[in-house]
């Protein structure tokens, strides 16, 4: 047992902000004044696919602010229990309510809902709070007008990376959207994936067979739905093309991830004629380009098989840590992984993310308690 006195730094990599009402009244001032009119009358009016979530309504019993409002909303609350319970040293907020903004029909409008989360998330989180940091909304219909979003709040510095769900109309590697990877990397932001929008909206149907039933049918399509992406990036070409590009996969497991690699590197090698601009096997790729994130991590019988997922999936390089705060399903960073190396450690909770978003070292950055594996 290693003995230190102070905790270790926590990047959290997944945390949800969300507004205080339904009617999400708080980003009505940033929209122009012809949409400020319409979503009075109609409210934002999202798409969704209709599931029953878990917990108390989707989120932690206590997460829920005693004076009103929905749970991440209050930004007290979040520092009492994620950023100063935790000791997080910086927390990445992911927004909630606006991530499907992809699957509306009109364009415009779309962009101009991102556009209005973007100037709240800076003005109403970012400057509140020096631990916070902020994932940008895109809207994909329109990719010129993505790009000039990313130009325009890209440069912010509490702005980290560029978000957009899981659910598309097209793999995430067709050159549609090229653009954005172009200035993604000039400005040296990730391009990042969250879960969700599988089946909303303009979006196609979440998987090959259709809608489940359930909602937990909907949460194992997911990682199909990144497959599609991963494999998408590489074979379109878009490591070669973006030397730099960053992308990361939010919120959609992780012990998939080498078996597929072991596939998709297999059937490289025997159809590699076919796109002879995928210079290196798939898997070499994703160590040098692809991140991950913890939540929901994984549970085996075994806690300790899971560090035998970690070696396959190269951890030290590939995954962060993300609590989820403040769904059902959050992950105490105390409590959701198994002992592993310290360094091990360190590089998940904390050094990768922070070369990933070019995050300032602490002086001194002692370690927890733990047990050597």
């Amino acid at each position: 047992m290693t003995e230190t006195a102070q905790p270790m730094p926590i990047i959290d990599c997944d945390v949800h902000n969300r507004f205080k009402d339904a009617k999400l009244t708080a980003l009505w001032r940033y929209l122009p004044r012809a949409y400020q009119e319409d979503v009075r009358e109609w409210g934002i009016n999202l798409p969704g696919v209709g599931y029953l979530n878990g917990g108390d309504r989707g989120y932690r019993g206590d997460s829920w602010p005693a004076g009103g409002g929905f749970p991440g909303s209050s930004l007290d609350l979040m520092r009492e229990q994620l950023l100063d319970a935790y000791h997080v040293q910086c927390a990445i907020l992911l927004g909630q309510e606006l991530r499907p903004l992809s699957t509306l029909p009109n364009a415009d409008y779309a962009a101009a809902l991102a556009r209005a989360y973007n100037d709240y998330l800076v003005e109403e989180w970012l400057a509140a709070e020096p631990r916070l940091r902020g994932a940008m909304l895109i809207a994909t219909q329109d990719i010129p007008q993505a790009v000039k979003e990313i130009e325009r709040i890209g440069r912010h510095p509490g702005i980290v990376e560029v978000l957009v769900s899981n659910g598309a109309r097209l793999p995430y590697g067709h050159r549609y959207y090229h653009p954005v990877f172009e200035v993604c990397e000039a400005l040296r932001l990730p391009f990042a994936l969250h879960t969700g929008s599988e089946g909303s909206g303009i979006n196609g149907q979440p998987s090959v067979a259709g809608y489940g039933s359930y909602y937990i049918e909907n949460r194992q399509v997911r990682p199909h739905g990144y497959q599609t992406h991963i494999a998408s990036l590489i074979v379109e070409g878009v490591f070669e093309t973006y030397p730099t590009l960053r992308v990361v996969f939010i919120e959609g497991g992780y012990s998939w991830l080498t078996p597929f690699l072991w596939r998709l590197d297999a059937d490289w090698r025997s159809l590699r004629h076919q796109t002879p601009w995928v210079k290196r096997p798939p898997s070499e790729y994703v160590w040098e380009h692809v991140r991950f994130t913890s939540q929901p991590l994984e549970e085996p019988e075994h806690p300790s098989q899971l560090l035998e997922v970690f070696k396959w999936n190269r951890a030290e390089r590939t995954l962060m840590f993300a609590s989820d705060y403040a769904h059902w399903d959050f992950d105490s960073p105390t409590d959701a992984f198994p002992r592993m190396p310290d360094d091990l450690r360190r590089r998940i909770f904390y050094d990768t993310a922070r070369e990933l978003y070019g995050l300032p070292a602490p002086a001194a950055a002692p370690l927890t308690p733990s047990t050597t594996a």
